[in-house]
């Protein structure tokens, strides 16, 4: 008789989809929650389009995103996994955070002198 084995897999990382600007020597990084791409978030008179062309980049983990995000003079971040991930990260202040019809979303800016 074979004997059975359960394997535990480890949860599968988030994707997210990052899009890297480079403009007059400043370092742009948007990344949104894969699942936010293409939305259009509506709340009283504030709309925020996570639109494909800014933020549609490319599909990364969201550690590699993290990565990207923490070299980058201007983020902007959109969807529960990405702002999470980026708090954790010490990138961006818990009170920074703005939610549009209940997504987080947040802007940072590194002033370097």
């Amino acid at each position: 008789m074979e004997e059975e084995v359960l394997t535990r897999e480890a949860p599968a990382e988030p994707m997210v989809y990052m899009k890297v600007y480079e403009v007059r020597g400043e370092k742009i990084v948007a990344i949104c929650d894969s699942n936010l791409l293409g939305v259009k978030l509506v709340e009283r008179n504030i709309v925020l389009h996570v639109n494909e062309r800014f933020y549609g980049g490319q599909l990364v983990p969201l550690s590699h995103a993290m990565r990207e995000a923490s070299t980058a003079t201007i983020l902007n971040l959109v969807g529960e996994k990405t702002v999470k991930a980026a708090i954790e990260r010490g990138l961006i202040h818990p009170a920074a955070v703005l939610k549009v019809a209940g997504i987080p979303h947040a802007q940072a800016v590194k002033i370097l002198l």
